[in-house]
């Protein structure tokens, strides 16, 4: 008979429970993942936040806007001097911004081409750097402590601060599907012209550059606010590519977001000779699936939980000792996630009480849904239409749901 030391599938080794503690995760030994020539893509989270959320493009592109005061239940009462950029001021930026098209371009294309994943975005990050050094721009690496965040800033006189935001980091396996090369291209252009704009038209103020990493996985720009990063700036904006329809776009809101992390502790035994002495840790995992898909039912329609099971157990004749999942809960507002969550641990809760095993769960930090601002976005949208003909719909209210949710949506609320 084989040791009790065994590891083979079928053994009978797994007729006596182990010594192990029920609510102690199994020291698991798995085959290494395959890696890549170097590391670029190599997961390497901080472990304060580890959740990795994809970033959703809606059925268009769309532009954020968001201003640096705190979260209410209404916008920001920001007025309009019905002024806004000159025809002359826009043509300046417009000018500029074309005028930089081939150095973006390959920027754009080197980014694409070195895909990197969350806070391991040193490549891009140096890129972005030294090009904006060589542009005469105060750039300050390093910031905040993230080692690939940074700053680029012109200020001309006294005035207000405006900033625009850059990301730059991929996701595992598909490299840059959401375009974040774009999205940072995006940014140093619209430095570019607005620093322009500002030479030539004699306009006061400064803007600022802000190179936000980890936004796929890690909630960068979270990190960065807890750090005061935006403290001071008085707007910010930031645009996202989608790769549907040509010149169109669209001022949108986006979903509050968070994550949730659970495991199951039962005991283990062998499915056919004992099965009597296991306490199944995969049912709890099935059981608290099944009932949030239940649950679904009475979701408004603007909500959305979904997850996986991230570890279901070793061999098929093993009752589980250990299962994890992981879940993403959204809304339409953070009240609302706070409330869908305390329902959906409800689930995890259940099926730990109908099996008879142990539970843990760990949440991070809300992802804020993102409220932009009504007169920054028809300022947008008038720029676009005059010099592009490209119509930009503005929407602000919750009807509206692109799916999507982004770190920028914890801008307008600090």
């Amino acid at each position: 008979m084989p040791s009790r030391t065994s590891s083979v599938p079928g053994c009978f080794s797994f007729l006596s429970p182990k010594n192990r503690q029920q609510n102690e995760r199994p020291n698991r030994v798995y085959p290494p993942a395959p890696r890549t020539n170097d590391d670029i893509v190599k997961r390497t989270i901080p472990s304060s936040h580890q959740h990795l959320e994809p970033c959703c493009s809606p059925v268009h592109g769309f532009t954020s806007v968001a201003s640096d005061k705190p979260l209410l239940e209404d916008l920001p009462p920001y007025r309009s001097d019905k002024k806004g950029l000159s025809y002359d001021a826009r043509q300046t930026i417009k000018d500029t911004i074309e005028s930089y098209r081939d150095p973006l371009t390959a920027i754009s294309l080197y980014i694409s081409d070195n895909p990197e994943l969350a806070y391991k975005e040193y490549k891009s990050s140096a890129k972005l750097v030294s090009f904006l050094e060589s542009e005469g721009f105060a750039v300050e690496k390093n910031y905040k402590g993230l080692e690939t965040a940074f700053t680029a800033t012109y200020t001309q006189g006294k005035g207000r601060t405006w900033a625009f935001n850059s990301e730059y980091d991929a996701l595992p396996e598909v490299g840059h599907a959401c375009g974040h090369n774009l999205i940072a291209i995006g940014g140093v252009a619209a430095l570019l012209g607005v620093r322009a704009a500002m030479k030539k038209h004699g306009i006061d103020g400064t803007v600022v550059l802000m190179g936000t990493p980890a936004e796929e996985g890690g909630a960068g720009k979270g990190v960065l606010i807890e750090r005061g990063a935006y403290k001071g700036i008085d707007g910010c904006m930031m645009i996202h590519p989608a790769g549907f329809a040509a010149n169109t776009g669209g001022v949108l809101p986006t979903l509050a977001f968070q994550t949730i992390a659970v495991e199951f502790f039962g005991r283990t035994t062998h499915a056919g000779a004992a099965p009597w002495d296991g306490i199944n840790a995969l049912d709890a995992a099935n059981i608290s699936y099944t009932s949030i898909s239940a649950l679904r039912q009475q979701l408004h329609p603007t909500d959305r939980v979904h997850g996986i099971i991230v570890d279901g157990g070793e061999a098929p004749n093993i009752i589980p000792d250990y299962t994890s999942m992981k879940f993403y809960v959204r809304a339409s507002r953070a009240s609302g996630v706070e409330d869908l969550m305390n329902k959906v641990i409800g689930c995890f809760k259940g099926a730990a009480e109908a099996t008879g095993c142990k539970l843990k769960f760990k949440t991070e930090p809300i992802t804020y849904d993102l409220r932009n601002n009504k007169l920054f976005g028809e300022e947008y949208a008038s720029a676009m239409s005059e010099l592009y003909n490209v119509p930009i719909p503005i929407e602000l209210g919750e009807g509206t749901n692109p799916g999507a949710s982004t770190d920028f949506g914890n801008v307008g609320a600090t």
